[in-house]
């Protein structure tokens, strides 16, 4: 990958990658850690990737297996990082009920399994087809739409009975 095209996929889709990283990961350092590993390795590459901003997320997905593999306990998550996921860091909502909402949501998206928290962060954060969702889990479409499914029941019911 050329200096150039590295430097527009970095523009581009570096805060989408750490957004994606912290939501699978759930600790801000270790997404920004697996993002800055994922675009190296990238940059280091010798062959050309046909889709680069899909093939960067599948390394994204896949760095965040390895985290969870070598982790095997989840860390408490800060209320404070949990709550500038996908904000503006240069504002903060005013909205106190609307905070309390995002961090609430956040926090039942984190106690998800690992395979559904990825299907929804894919397939409804990050507003990826069925197909692109499948293929960077390495999956079917008919299981990502379960996973999905049952991670999105999941999230109602936390969040009904918070």
């Amino acid at each position: 990958m050329t200096p150039t095209a590295l430097g527009e996929l970095y523009a581009g889709h570096a805060r989408q990658s750490r957004d994606l990283a912290y939501l699978l990961t759930g600790d801000r350092a270790v997404a920004e850690d697996l993002v800055q590993d994922c675009f190296a390795t990238l940059a280091a590459r010798l062959r050309p990737v046909d889709n680069p901003p899909a093939f960067l997320r599948r390394m994204i997905v896949n760095a965040s297996h390895s985290h969870h593999r070598r982790l095997r306990v989840r860390r408490e998550r800060s209320r404070d990082e949990a709550a500038t996921v996908g904000a503006d860091t240069d504002r903060q909502p005013d909205d106190v009920d609307a905070r309390i909402e995002r961090l609430r949501l956040l926090e039942a998206l984190a106690a998800l399994p690992t395979r559904q928290r990825e299907a929804v962060v894919l397939r409804h954060w990050l507003d990826l087809s069925e197909a692109q969702c499948a293929e960077e889990l390495g999956c079917s479409v008919g299981t990502v739409k379960s996973l999905a499914s049952r991670g999105r029941a999941a999230l109602r019911t936390s969040l009904e009975n918070a």
